[in-house]
């Protein structure tokens, strides 16, 4: 899954923690926790979310563009 590293460097460069992004999508840590390691895909409506509260484009999360 190729949007891993970019999920986890989102994070890190907002200072948040696994928990802030799971509170954000009404999931566990844990399940978040399994976005960033590959073990669980990404669901599109987490993806949409994601994209909205990063500022930021799908294609960009999912490594299809470089460009915010």
């Amino acid at each position: 899954m190729y949007y891993l590293k970019r999920l986890k460097d989102l994070r890190k460069s907002h200072n948040l923690r696994q928990e802030n992004l799971a509170e954000l999508l009404r999931i566990t840590r844990q399940q978040y926790g399994l976005y960033e390691t590959g073990k669980r895909e990404i669901p599109v409506r987490h993806l949409k979310i994601l994209a909205l509260f990063y500022r930021t484009s799908a294609d960009y999360i999912l490594e299809i563009t470089n460009q915010m």
